[in-house]
């Protein structure tokens, strides 16, 4: 099982050194992997009260294609995930471009999470269409692909239009691996026949689903066990309970800090710090 670490972005604060030594520690201490939520506009609860979001204009988030462009130049092995990219409200073209960027100057070690989101406030400020968001996301996938495989494509889809052209630098492996977060069943088996793998959240029907993720990935003609299933748990979590997503088939945890009462920036890299030795110890 791969053991990563959620990047604290809402409590982590905006002083650049903080930043960099939180993913440092993460790296220095044995996370495979360091993955950043996304959020690009908060709405302002004043003018809505009946507000039921998790987040809004008052939240921090660091925008995470721009946040590992600053780490993969402070880091060499951690791999780097979106999780998750809000993909549809997003020109697919431009994210190609940024992500092929990171995945180069990280010399591979970029992770692609996402996902539809939630926040119609959000896509009406950056001029999506909220109600086609999963539809649209599918083909958003295959454009992706094909545009960091070839060095240029013609593309004539319901929502793109590509005439003979393409990015310069290519990920270095002409691939960034594409997982899906969601626990919609039209995301489970999109997941089955489209991701690489899968962020679900921790639930009591999760065996249950990364069984039909299985099954439909065996009727796509797929392999079920080249797809990931990630997790994100609480850095308070036992051994006994990352065991247990274990032996349901997740292939990948991230331990979370926020939300925990942390005092301070300092104190989430001290608490990842002592999550880490706990499961490097048990899991030996």
């Amino acid at each position: 099982m791969k053991i990563g670490v959620v990047f604290p972005q809402t409590e982590i604060g905006s002083d650049p050194d903080m930043v960099a030594k939180f993913a440092t520690t993460a790296e220095s201490s044995g996370y495979d992997h360091l993955i950043a939520y996304d959020h690009v506009l908060g709405a302002n609860t004043a003018s809505r009260p009946d507000w039921k979001g998790p987040y809004t204009s008052e939240s921090m988030f660091q925008e995470p294609l721009v946040l590992f462009s600053y780490l993969a130049g402070l880091t060499t092995t951690i791999e780097l995930v979106t999780g998750v990219i809000i993909l549809p409200q997003r020109q697919t073209a431009l994210v190609a471009k940024q992500a092929a960027c990171v995945d180069v100057l990280s010399k591979g070690r970029l992770r692609l999470g996402v996902g539809t989101g939630w926040n119609e406030v959000e896509y009406e400020a950056l001029g999506a269409n909220f109600n086609d968001r999963g539809h649209r996301s599918e083909e958003q996938i295959d454009v992706l692909r094909k545009l960091w495989r070839d060095e240029a494509i013609s593309y004539t889809g319901e929502h793109h239009k590509i005439t003979d052209a393409g990015l310069n630098p290519l990920p270095p492996k002409k691939h960034i691996p594409i997982w899906l977060g969601g626990m919609a069943p039209q995301v489970i088996d999109r997941v089955g026949r489209l991701a690489d793998g899968w962020l679900p959240f921790v639930n009591k029907d999760l065996a249950v689903q990364i069984e039909q993720v299985k099954t439909t990935a065996k009727q796509a003609g797929r392999d079920p066990a080249s797809i990931g299933i990630e997790c994100i748990i609480p850095s308070t979590s036992t051994v006994d309970q990352v065991k247990s997503l274990q032996d349901k088939g997740v292939t990948h945890v991230a331990m979370v800090t926020m939300n925990q009462q942390l005092p301070d920036p300092a104190a989430h890299i001290d608490a990842i710090s002592r999550a880490r030795d706990m499961l490097a110890s048990a899991l030996a």
